[in-house]
């Protein structure tokens, strides 16, 4: 079931106007310092966990800011200091800090306390499907009276939140322009330097790259026994149903398809609207990996063989690796008239993308049986990413880095 909406977060926003005021005047009297603060809205990992390792290895003082029990614990494992993000604690971390880092937006970490900050905005996937300003759906508000003004409102102080962004990384001219766009940002705020969430999926040899991933990959799911994996990540519907959960006959074809080419689903729902995906039948080859299992998994892409997907920016990444992928989107028109595309869905999933899980069964069933077609596919993929990914080397945290120094950001105390 879905678990949030846009409407529904823009109502709380509002109603949260006279503490954000209230904020803003303890931030114009409190200076701010030298501290890196973190946050991120899918838990420890993502672009915020590669720049905060790297921040903290040139010396930066660096606190994650939490809004759970499991980041915290996640944070300790990796050595990371940490924080509330909520309360007073969250609040002054905030008010001081000199670079603030979020993936998501602003209440990555504490939301009354940005104003003026330094802010780095490390998206968390390229724009497949329209975002930000270019959605309808970013401004929707509940069906209440003066529901156009309330519209118009959450619209102009998106803008303003979006103005307090100082540099966010680009995985490609292509995708600066959607960027640029979606934020409603001009300048050089927005820089071509590759995305470090990605780094990972470059960094290092192939053959090193999967043994870790798979290392992380059985510890979270169980063992694999060799089997091959696919992973299915639908993107979220803004709070509506999926659409595309499997019926108990597509269950069952499903099951049968990975029994005959000894495989495993390994499923992976939006964190923000989870689908039912557990089959009728329990069995070892249909595995949950959603956000509370695995909080970020672009390091486990590397043990992954195929991806089926919808609308996410993971269409983008898996090319990185050469993977195969199969789309599956029976709501693509219906998506693109309420959500909208960058370009065209079928610019990207080609003419070939699954309406249901019977398509979809028979091209993987295909690329599991036919090394021609398994080929065919990678090479698809691998030419997609290169069309949206300028930088494949591993240094996209490093460029990111030297571009926030150059904007004026010191170095840590005691380096030359």
């Amino acid at each position: 079931m879905a678990s949030f909406s846009f409407g529904s977060g823009n109502a709380a926003k509002l109603l949260r106007i006279p503490l954000y005021l209230v904020g803003r005047v303890g931030t114009l009297v409190v200076p701010r310092g030298t501290r890196w603060v973190f946050g991120c809205g899918a838990g420890i990992g993502d672009g915020a966990l590669a720049l905060q390792r790297h921040a903290a290895a040139q010396g930066h003082d660096t606190v994650w800011l939490t809004s759970s029990e499991r980041e915290e614990r996640d944070a300790a494992a990796l050595g990371i200091r940490t924080l509330p993000k909520s309360g007073l604690r969250g609040w002054w971390a905030t008010a001081r800090a000199g670079v603030v880092v979020v993936t998501h937006g602003l209440g990555d970490v504490n939301r009354y306390a940005n104003a003026d900050a330094f802010v780095v905005q490390l998206w968390h996937g390229i724009p497949f499907k329209r975002i930000g300003l270019d959605s309808p759906a970013t401004t929707q508000v509940p069906a209440v009276p003066g529901a156009p003004v309330l519209r118009a409102l959450v619209g102009f102080l998106y803008r303003r939140a979006a103005q307090r962004i100082r540099v966010l990384p680009a995985a490609s001219h292509r995708s600066r322009g959607r960027l640029e766009s979606a934020f409603g940002l001009g300048g050089d705020r927005v820089v071509v330097t590759g995305e470090p969430r990605v780094d990972v999926l470059s960094a290092g040899e192939p053959a090193g790259r999967r043994a870790t991933a798979s290392a992380l990959l059985q510890g979270t799911v169980g063992d694999l026994s060799g089997a091959r994996t696919v992973l299915y990540a639908p993107t979220w519907r803004d709070g509506a149903a999926d659409p595309a959960v499997p019926t108990a006959d597509q269950w069952a074809r499903i099951v049968h398809a990975l029994d005959r080419h000894d495989a495993v689903l390994l499923v992976r729902s939006h964190p923000l609207g989870e689908g039912q995906y557990s089959p009728p039948v329990p069995t070892d080859r249909v595995r949950m990996l959603g956000a509370g299992v695995l909080a970020d998994v672009t390091p486990a892409l590397p043990a992954v063989d195929v991806l089926i997907t919808d609308y996410s920016s993971l269409a983008y990444d898996v090319g990185l690796l050469g993977m195969p992928v199969l789309f599956l989107a029976p709501d693509a028109e219906e998506y693109a008239e309420t959500r909208g595309f960058y370009g065209r869905f079928v610019d990207v999933a080609g003419d070939d993308a699954a309406r249901d899980w019977d398509g979809v069964i028979a091209q993987l069933v295909t690329l599991l049986g036919d090394e021609g077609a398994f080929r065919a596919r990678s090479e698809r993929s691998a030419t997609l990413s290169a069309e949206m990914h300028a930088f494949r080397d591993g240094g996209n945290t490093r460029r990111v880095y030297d571009r926030i120094r150059a904007r004026g950001i010191p170095g840590p105390k005691g380096a030359a």
